[in-house]
């Protein structure tokens, strides 16, 4: 008689999740994954083809997390303030994980920069003051305000400086008018995913 499976799929992607989460990209390894859950690492590779199949989803898993829960949030009735006062709050409150996706060099700093580019974008195109402006006008909006936001929020998760919600709200808000209003648009290129 067969045995019966005992760790789930949906066990592996949460203890997966937290490896991540608590430890960055840096420790995403069967036997991490496998202390975590404190079983051996054979159930991992019964639901998993390798570990790169089971890195997709947990990043689909964060993805989720992200465009569901943080990024969405309505504070100021702005939603591209709200996106970058979003970051700045999850860069702060979920420091490791926040470092995991956006600063480790794994492979998925570029595809965070291009999927909260993407976010951005369709924050953008869904108000009626930016749903007129070109691609290449949005992008470089991103660009100036992207890096006012990932600097704010790089200093505030790494304990440097500190902000009271107002004062980032203000210096985002300013941020956005200065950008909007710069009549030349920055021609940075989003590095490219691996």
């Amino acid at each position: 008689m067969a045995r019966k499976k005992t760790i789930t799929r949906d066990q592996i992607l949460t203890a997966a999740y937290e490896v991540v989460a608590n430890n960055g990209f840096s420790k995403f390894t069967a036997r991490n994954i496998a202390t975590q859950m404190k079983c051996s690492t054979q159930p991992i590779y019964l639901e998993f083809a390798n570990m790169d199949d089971l890195k997709q989803e947990v990043v689909k898993a964060i993805f989720t997390h992200l465009s569901e829960d943080i990024f969405t949030r309505e504070v100021t009735g702005n939603r591209l303030i709200d996106f970058g006062l979003n970051y700045i709050d999850f860069a702060t409150k979920e420091k490791k994980l926040y470092r995991a996706l956006y600063l480790e060099d794994s492979g998925n700093g570029s595809m965070m920069q291009e999927t909260s580019f993407h976010w951005f974008k369709k924050l953008a195109i869904d108000q009626s003051e930016y749903a007129n402006l070109s691609e290449s006008e949005i992008k470089s909006i991103y660009i100036g305000f992207w890096i006012m936001a990932t600097g704010m929020a790089s200093l505030m998760s790494a304990g440097i400086l500190e902000f009271v919600q107002e004062d980032v709200i203000k210096a985002l808000q300013e941020t956005l008018t200065i950008v909007i209003d710069r009549k030349e648009t920055i021609d940075i290129k989003l590095a490219a995913s691996k």
